[in-house]
């Protein structure tokens, strides 16, 4: 008997761990946040998945439909065509702020041991474009877009580029007005990139680098070598967050175009509002704004997969 009673008192003590006062302080203090994330954000969700699956309207909550809501969308041109808009919009901007970011980040972290004069400072600078609210940052951006009152125009008729400032229409045709809306996209990204690319290369021992050099590597095979490979890690992770920022995106489309020229820079995120609020047509404009969640789930599964897997150092 005290054989089983000994072996009994662990887990007796692991009970009474379970309902120990600290357990109990803790879940307490846990309890506001895990209740607010469930109000704010667990019954928002449901309601949206609920109401994407349904016919809903303003003023009437509908019945479910199931899959049709989905058959219907894919059948309209214009949500093929804000599907193609997207992909466009996000693969593009996020390679320009992959590649503009690094290089950023590494003439900050003074690659090569040339330090950049009043590196603190330009940091600090760097940042403002990812600081400052999008809508007040991109209005700044349409009046330099504005044919009449384009700074970039007037450079370019400067540099012989174009004949009269009014010649291209930035926010006014097709093409221009999907460049426009990515370069804000890019202006506006890149210091995050930036930031985050260059906290992973301080993190890198310099001890690598002087060994590499030691031995007669060359810079561009240290980076590739060395630099690359330990900055992975960090760059999936920025990687993985522009990427659902920028197929989410809203302000940005909004406050420029609304989506025109005909519907040529529509997002789904612009798309949703358009429907579900300005047309009314709640169950609609929910789909389009979760069409998306299934795939990024899928891209965050494997991103998070990879960096546990192969990017560990």
């Amino acid at each position: 008997m005290s054989i089983v009673a000994a072996r009994a008192e662990p887990g007796r003590g692991r009970r009474r761990r379970l309902v120990s006062p600290e357990a109990a302080t803790a879940y307490l203090f846990v309890a506001p946040a895990v209740a607010m994330l469930l109000l704010l954000v667990g019954y928002p969700f449901v309601l949206a998945l609920y109401l994407a699956t349904s016919n809903a309207v303003v003023g009437d909550l509908g019945r479910f439909v199931g899959p049709a809501q989905l058959t219907r969308l894919l059948g309209q041109e214009i949500f093929q065509q804000t599907l193609r808009n997207t992909a466009i919009y996000a693969l593009t901007a996020v390679s320009v702020k992959i590649i503009l970011g690094l290089a950023l980040a590494l003439i900050l972290a003074g690659f090569g041991r040339h330090r950049l004069p009043a590196s603190r400072l330009i940091r600090a600078v760097i940042l403002l474009p990812w600081i400052v609210p999008t809508a007040l940052s991109t209005v700044g951006w349409k009046w330099m877009f504005e044919p009449q009152f384009s700074v970039i125009n007037w450079v370019l008729v400067r540099l012989g580029a174009i004949a009269y400032i009014s010649d291209l229409q930035w926010l006014g045709e097709t093409d221009l007005a999907r460049a426009a809306v990515i370069m804000v996209n890019i202006w506006r990204g890149v210091p995050f990139f930036a930031i985050n690319l260059l906290a992973g290369l301080i993190a890198i021992p310099d001890e690598l680098y002087e060994a590499a050099e030691t031995d007669g590597a060359s810079p561009l095979a240290r980076f590739w070598f060395i630099t690359l490979p330990l900055l992975r890690p960090v760059l999936a992770t920025v990687v993985l967050f522009s990427l659902i920022m920028t197929i989410s995106d809203f302000n940005i489309v909004y406050v420029l175009t609304r989506g025109g020229p005909l519907n040529s820079t529509h997002l789904l995120a612009t798309l949703a509002h358009q429907v579900g609020l300005v047309t009314g047509e709640i169950g609609r404009g929910a789909a389009i704004s979760l069409f998306m969640l299934p795939f990024l789930m899928i891209i965050v599964f494997y991103q998070m997969r990879l960096m546990r897997r192969k990017w560990e150092w």
